[in-house]
C-alpha cells in the first residue's frame, strides 16, 4: 500500500501546481496583461508568458493522470464510477481529459496556428480569458468535491 501513498502525494502535488498555475494565469497574469497592454498586443504578451508555463502544465497534467489512474487501479476503485455520490471522480477525469486535450492536441496542433493568423487578436484574448475563467471554476468545484468526497462528505 505504500505505492498508493506515494501516488496520492504525487497526485496532490501535481494537481496543486497544475490548478494553482491555472488560477495564477487566470486571476493574475491575464488581468495584468489586460490592464497594461494594448488590446491588439495582449495575445502576443500572453503567449510570451504562457510559453514558459505550458511545458510545466503538461508535466503536471501527465503526473496527475498517471497517479490518479494508478490509485484507481491499485485500490480497485473502478466500481465507484457506478455510484452518483462519487460524482467528483467523474469530474476529476473529465477535467483532466479537457486539459489533456487542450495541452497536447488542441493548442499545439490547431490553436497556436489559428491565433498567429488571427485577424482580431483582441477578441481572441477576450475569448481565451472567458475560457480560462470557466475552466478555473470547473477546477475549483472539482477540487472541492474531490477533497470533500474523499473524506466521506458525500
Amino acid at each position: 500500500m505504500d505505492d498508493i501513498i506515494i501516488a496520492r502525494a504525487i497526485h496532490i502535488l501535481s494537481v496543486l501546481f497544475w490548478i494553482g498555475g491555472v488560477a495564477f494565469v487566470t486571476l493574475v497574469v491575464m488581468p495584468s496583461i489586460r490592464g497594461s497592454t494594448a488590446p491588439d498586443d495582449r495575445l502576443a504578451a500572453f503567449h510570451r508568458i504562457e510559453g514558459r508555463f505550458a511545458p510545466q502544465a503538461r508535466v503536471w497534467v501527465l503526473l496527475a493522470g498517471a497517479s490518479g489512474f494508478w490509485m484507481i487501479h491499485r485500490a480497485q476503485m473502478w466500481d465507484r464510477f457506478a455510484y452518483p455520490q462519487f460524482w467528483w471522480m467523474h469530474a476529476m477525469i473529465g477535467l483532466w481529459a479537457i486539459f489533456f486535450a487542450m495541452l497536447f492536441l488542441v493548442e499545439p496542433l490547431f490553436l497556436h496556428r489559428r491565433m498567429q493568423n488571427s485577424s482580431d487578436p483582441a477578441k481572441d484574448f477576450r475569448r481565451m480569458e472567458r475560457l480560462h475563467r470557466i475552466l478555473l471554476l470547473i477546477a475549483v468545484v472539482t477540487v472541492l468535491g474531490a477533497v470533500a468526497g474523499s473524506h466521506a462528505l458525500f
